[in-house]
């Protein structure tokens, strides 16, 4: 199980927003290329992106530091969301050396989207699914729908997407532990490899993935507990391989 570190780009810096709220946001690194860099001799094997910009803009506004941070590593897998609502764009990101990209909001209003985005571009997208109690959130968590999370995520199962990135949006930014319940259930359920995210805040909470790894866990993304210190990601790494290998 991978521990996968978060950048967040917003203007140009590495920040993180406080659930969702753009306003809301901690600015952590103006230099987002030296932060992979940090994350990388950390040992990180894969990083996530986030254009925070471009997820408010519907199209991407982040994606030359994005495009920065590939050419710099270009044999460590990327994965990028935010803002990311066509074909073109995809492959933008493609063409820039990122390996995977998210696929948010689009995938609920359209879900037909990814499944053609699974066809032209087969083992490179992963959808991204937030949800509050249970139900899809979209809009970046401005909107909680009535969907089913479960139910969504079966669908992109026959589309042939590489993974769901999982968020609780009632945890995500708030340190308050990442709800290992429902993202177990989540995999178990769907059947699609799951990336955890929102509320990986120490030790012990990777502890608590990395045991029900097997239910279909293979990363989980964390942010501010490493930004503020409260986890270290070699130290995080080094106990999900021992306890996931």
């Amino acid at each position: 199980m991978l521990i996968i570190p978060a950048i967040d780009l917003k203007d140009g810096e590495c920040v993180r927003l406080l659930q969702g709220r753009m306003e809301d946001s901690t600015v952590f690194s103006d230099n987002p290329v030296a932060m992979a860099a940090d994350w990388v001799n950390a040992g990180a094997r894969r990083l996530h992106l986030v254009d925070l910009n471009g997820a408010f803009a519907g199209e991407p506004v982040n994606g030359g530091i994005v495009k920065a941070i590939a050419e710099a590593y270009p044999d460590l897998p990327i994965q990028i969301g935010g803002g990311i609502r066509s074909f073109e764009t995809i492959q933008a990101y493609l063409d820039a050396g990122v390996q995977y990209v998210i696929i948010g909001t689009k995938a609920v209003k359209e879900p037909e989207f990814v499944f053609e985005a699974c066809k032209r571009f087969p083992g490179h997208i992963i959808v991204g699914l937030d949800a509050k109690d249970g139900k899809v959130a979209i809009d970046g968590w401005a909107e909680v729908t009535d969907v089913d999370v479960v139910d969504l995520a079966k669908q992109f199962k026959e589309a042939g997407v590489s993974a769901i990135v999982y968020t609780d949006i009632s945890r995500d930014g708030m340190m308050q532990g990442v709800n290992v319940e429902a993202t177990a259930r989540l995999a178990q359920e769907c059947g699609i490899e799951v990336i955890a995210s929102g509320g990986v805040t120490n030790i012990d909470d990777v502890r608590a993935l990395a045991n029900v790894a097997d239910s279909g866990i293979c990363g989980a993304i964390t942010g501010r507990a490493i930004y503020e210190g409260t986890l270290d990601l070699a130290e995080a790494q080094q106990l999900s391989d021992e306890l996931t290998s």
